[in-house]
């Protein structure tokens, strides 16, 4: 059986111990769909390592729901940090803070961008 998904593009984003991947593909119908893949490294005490990984299907009809509700999920955080109650110190189970001006280590999803998802000249 073959498959019939085609690669349009593919992004990871490294984050400690955990890679997060975008991946664009495209159906055989030519209707394009995104994965996000959480792949999240374990080292055992022997030295060998395994990945645990979870994923997301995105489909076309709901990129916008989706973009919308990221979009107002991250103004909460912004609006929940702003009130100084929380974002002052070190997260719990985090070794680092997320600090804007630290650039590389910015999450995920600040730029993420689903505009040309519907172009047809992919």
């Amino acid at each position: 059986m073959s498959d019939d998904r085609e690669d349009v593009y593919s992004k990871a984003v490294r984050a400690g111990k955990r890679t997060y991947f975008f991946d664009v593909k495209s159906t055989r119908g030519r209707d394009l769909y995104l994965t996000i893949t959480e792949s999240k490294k374990h080292t055992h005490e022997d030295g060998t390592a395994h990945y645990d990984k979870h994923k997301i299907f995105l489909y076309k009809e709901d990129f916008e729901k989706f973009l919308d509700g990221l979009q107002d999920a991250y103004g909460e955080i912004d609006r929940l940090k702003s009130t100084g109650e929380y974002g002052n110190g070190p997260e719990p189970n985090s070794r680092q803070s997320y600090d804007p001006g630290q650039g590389s280590d910015a999450p995920p999803f600040t730029d993420v961008n689903f505009e040309d998802l519907d172009r047809k000249d992919i």
